[in-house]
């Protein structure tokens, strides 16, 4: 969902703000940058070639006006390969820098459901050549997102199913406190590369099972207590 900015004063039409929906709210949650954490599930670090015990956090960016929440995922170009990813989001309300660990849960305003849709042959060239994983993670699209809840509804939740099933069948499924790098850790890591702003949203990993989806295919997304996604690849 996006809301129209006027024109006046620019000299082309300035595009729409990305905004998310907020449960049980006719306000929306303007969205300002995309957060995304990188195996950040220990079984999802290994599937994926690597050593979770050894690695700090890090993170890449997908592109405000990647989110879609009308439900649809529309199969992108230049690929045939595309991988989804169930990921809980932890949208912020409070900005700032360098956040103490101890403070960071004061920053969130909400938690959603979302997927990091990725083109996962063009990812897996950039790593080869030690590019940028962009052409990979911030395409159009990439990012279909739930509504919010407000974390004074659902609290902060640190356990909780995580869950994906690709037509009727379970493919991915965790738990929250299966998480190597936890929500006030993200923040406070994250805090000190960046200066976070309200509307920042972290999509904080995703669980061991991922896997390619075709034209067709319908996508159902859990995050026990906070919420679910449906989604349909185009």
């Amino acid at each position: 969902m996006n809301a129209p900015l006027s024109m006046a004063g620019y000299v082309v039409q300035p595009l729409p703000i990305p905004t998310l929906p907020v449960r049980n709210s006719d306000k929306l949650f303007p969205v300002h940058r995309i957060y995304c954490v990188g195996r950040n599930y220990a079984e999802h670090a290994i599937e994926m070639g690597h050593d979770p015990s050894k690695e700090p956090p890090f993170f890449f960016q997908k592109n405000p006006d990647n989110i879609v929440t009308d439900g649809n995922f529309p199969y992108p170009p230049q690929t045939s390969d595309v991988h989804y990813e169930i990921e809980m989001i932890v949208a912020l309300g409070k900005g700032g820098k360098d956040i103490p660990v101890e403070q960071a849960l004061e920053h969130v305003f909400g938690y959603g459901v979302g997927l990091d849709m990725t083109r996962r042959d063009l990812q897996g060239e950039a790593k080869k050549l030690g590019r940028p994983w962009e052409v990979g993670k911030a395409f159009e699209a990439s990012a279909p997102c739930s509504e919010l809840v407000p974390a004074s509804e659902v609290g902060h939740p640190t356990e909780g199913a995580v869950s994906l099933k690709v037509n009727g069948e379970v493919r991915q499924q965790g738990d929250l406190n299966q998480m190597i790098w936890k929500v006030p850790e993200m923040i406070s890591y994250l805090s000190g590369l960046f200066t976070l702003q309200p509307g920042d949203i972290i999509m904080s990993g995703t669980p061991a099972g991922v896997g390619a989806v075709k034209r067709g295919d319908v996508l159902h997304g859990f995050v026990e207590g906070i919420g679910e996604i449906e989604v349909r690849v185009v």
